[in-house]
C-alpha cells in the first residue's frame, strides 16, 4: 500500500505511458538499442520516452504498436496523456534538444547572448568558462562539442529553416573579449549567407515592441509547434496551443521591430568593425607602452655617471 502511494504520488501520466511503453519491449524481446536502430535514433530518445521525459510524435506511436504488437494500445495511452503538464526534470535541456534534433524549422528571439546554434567554437567556450563549468576545461570542452555537434542539422547541406531574431544586446555583450567577438560576428555574417538561415537584429530603439526574454518555437513533423523557453535554472517547453499562440503573437511583434536583413547585417558588420578597433587600439597601447619604456631606459642610460674606459694603443 505504502508503494502505490508513493508511485502515485511521483508517476505522471508520461511517465506511466513510459513503462508501459518498456514493458511492451521488454515484451517482445527487444533491446534500446535495437529499437532505436529500426527507428533510425539514438538509444537516448528511446530511453527518454520510457521514462516519460519525451513526447513522442503519433506515428512513432503507432510503429511501436506495430514492433511490439500490441495492437493500438500504445496509441490509445498516448491520447490520454497529458503532455501539455508542467513537468520538470533536472534533465530539462535534454528534452529540448531530442526535440530540436527533429524539428522541420526553428524560429528563435534572443536576449544578450548569440543563441546557441549560431555560436562559434570561441564564443561558446568564452560563455561556458563563466558559467557553472568556470576554472574546469574538461566541461567546456564537452559542452562545446556538444553545442557545436546541435549546430550541424541546421548549418549543414539542405539544413532547417532557422529564423533568429537577435536582441542587439546580443551583438554588443561582450563575451571573452574583442578577438572573440570580431570572430563571432564574421560566423554570423558567413552563416547569414546560408540559404536556409535569416538573421536579424531588434536594435535597442524597439526595446519596448520586442519580448523581455529569449524562447524558441520548433515547428515538428507532425505539425505541432513546441514553445521553448528557460528561467534561471529550468527550462519550460510546452505545446499547449493557448501558450503557443501567445508566444507566437509576441515572436511576430519582435519580427515587426526587427530590422530588415540587409540592415540586420549592416549592424553586425558594424559591431565588427568596432571591436576590430578596440583590439587594434588594443594593440596599439601595447606598443606604445614598450616605446616609452625604451625611451625611458635610454634616458638613463645616457643620464648616469660616465665611468672611463681604456683605449687601445695604436
Amino acid at each position: 500500500m505504502t508503494q502505490r502511494k508513493a508511485r502515485a504520488a511521483t508517476a505522471s501520466s508520461a511517465v506511466m505511458f513510459g513503462e508501459e511503453v518498456r514493458f511492451a519491449r521488454d515484451a517482445a524481446g527487444y533491446r534500446q538499442e535495437d529499437v532505436g536502430k529500426l527507428l533510425h535514433c539514438d538509444r537516448t530518445v528511446i530511453s527518454r520516452t520510457e521514462g516519460g521525459k519525451r513526447k513522442p510524435s503519433p506515428e512513432e506511436v503507432e510503429e511501436l504498436d506495430r514492433l511490439y504488437g500490441t495492437g493500438d494500445l500504445l496509441k490509445r495511452l498516448y491520447g490520454r496523456v497529458d503532455w501539455t503538464a508542467q513537468v520538470e526534470h533536472p534533465d530539462w535541456f535534454q528534452g529540448h534538444v531530442d526535440m530540436e534534433a527533429e524539428a522541420v524549422a526553428a524560429r528563435i528571439f534572443q536576449l544578450a547572448v548569440i543563441h546557441g546554434l549560431l555560436q562559434c567554437r570561441v564564443y561558446a567556450e568564452a560563455v561556458f568558462a563563466i558559467s557553472d563549468a568556470a576554472g574546469k576545461p574538461k566541461v567546456i570542452e564537452e559542452r562545446t562539442a556538444a553545442r557545436l555537434a546541435r549546430q550541424k542539422r541546421f548549418l549543414g547541406p539542405d539544413g532547417p529553416l532557422l529564423q533568429v531574431i537577435l536582441d542587439e544586446s546580443a551583438i554588443r555583450t561582450v563575451f571573452g573579449g574583442p578577438g572573440v567577438m570580431r570572430r563571432q560576428m564574421q560566423h554570423l555574417l558567413a552563416v547569414a549567407r546560408l540559404p536556409n538561415v535569416v538573421i536579424q537584429v531588434a536594435p535597442f530603439e524597439c526595446r519596448q515592441a520586442i519580448i523581455d526574454k529569449s524562447m524558441v518555437m520548433l515547428e515538428m513533423p507532425d505539425g505541432r509547434t513546441c514553445v521553448y523557453s528557460e528561467s534561471l535554472d529550468r527550462g519550460h517547453s510546452s505545446d499547449d496551443p493557448a501558450i503557443v499562440a501567445a508566444h507566437r503573437r509576441s515572436y511576430d511583434l519582435a519580427h515587426g521591430a526587427a530590422l530588415p536583413v540587409a540592415d540586420s547585417l549592416a549592424l553586425i558588420a558594424d559591431a565588427l568593425k568596432g571591436f576590430k578597433d578596440d583590439e587594434d587600439r588594443a594593440r596599439y597601447d601595447c606598443l606604445a607602452q614598450e616605446q616609452l619604456q625604451r625611451r625611458q631606459r635610454g634616458r638613463l642610460h645616457r643620464g648616469g655617471p660616465r665611468v672611463p674606459r681604456p683605449r687601445p694603443r695604436a
